[in-house]
């Protein structure tokens, strides 16, 4: 049985992946950490990590970006590995969770759904095709209006996949508000739309002469990344030190 930190248990996400938790007979989740909110669960509840004794095998994030740093210090300091979901992170925090692999095992994806992790390795392998045929690539992402950061970690992991098989040789456009000139040519266009209760849409767009060819996902309930996650920490629990990703879950 792998017993389950939960980090930012009273976010949407925490409740998602709590209510799962229950009907998965090989994780349990013994403690949760959050500063906001009420302990309505049967296990304690902690307002930060400093302030949990509980043992456990493996931390699950979905906090927010602040969190993370505390979060990282306490994984080495009580040797936890961690399933690192949280987005937004900056330069700096992304060379402290690649630091923090060195000592515990660190799980960190954009997105814990099969259905984008799958699409990560397609585009893998159509990207040079139509790059080589001229076609531009555009990805336009959409959320719930009640989303902190823009562009989506999944939008950044989806370019990040595309322009790494084309030897890094495309520029990321968030904004052409301020620029009067034809669209060059190694460039990836990312958008975000933010509105109403939107789970989660990613379309990659390949535009060409006389025709276009869209990749998608839908995300129709969060349950889709909570799954992920469980599986995720299932998979983390007892590993060595090192960065982790879902296509090691998946393979």
């Amino acid at each position: 049985m792998t017993k389950m930190i939960m980090h930012g248990c009273n976010g949407r996400m925490g409740h998602v992946i709590i209510d799962l938790v229950k009907e998965d007979p090989e994780i349990e989740v013994v403690a949760g950490v959050d500063a906001f909110g009420e302990n309505n669960y049967d296990f304690p509840v902690f307002k930060s990590l400093a302030e949990c004794n509980v043992d456990a095998d493996v931390i699950v994030d979905f906090s927010n970006a602040s969190a993370v740093d505390g979060l990282l210090d306490h994984c080495v300091a009580r040797n936890i590995p961690v399933v690192l979901c949280s987005t937004g992170l900056s330069e700096q925090q992304l060379s402290k969770v690649k630091e923090t692999a060195t000592k515990v095992a660190v799980l960190k994806s954009a997105n814990m759904s099969v259905g984008v992790n799958a699409l990560l390795k397609v585009l893998k392998e159509v990207s040079p095709l139509f790059a080589a045929a001229g076609f531009d690539i555009e990805i336009v992402e959409k959320h719930h209006n009640q989303k902190l950061d823009a562009p989506s970690g999944t939008a950044i992991a989806l370019a990040d996949s595309i322009n790494e098989s084309l030897n890094n040789e495309y520029e990321y456009v968030y904004d052409r508000s301020t620029r009067r000139e034809k669209r060059p040519v190694k460039e990836i266009g990312i958008s975000a739309v933010r509105g109403g209760t939107i789970v989660g849409d990613h379309d990659v767009i390949f535009a060409g002469h006389d025709e276009v060819v869209t990749l998608s996902h839908r995300a129709y309930s969060r349950a889709i990344f909570g799954k992920g996650a469980i599986e995720a920490a299932k998979y983390l629990a007892g590993k060595s030190a090192g960065m982790y990703d879902m296509s090691d879950v998946l393979a």
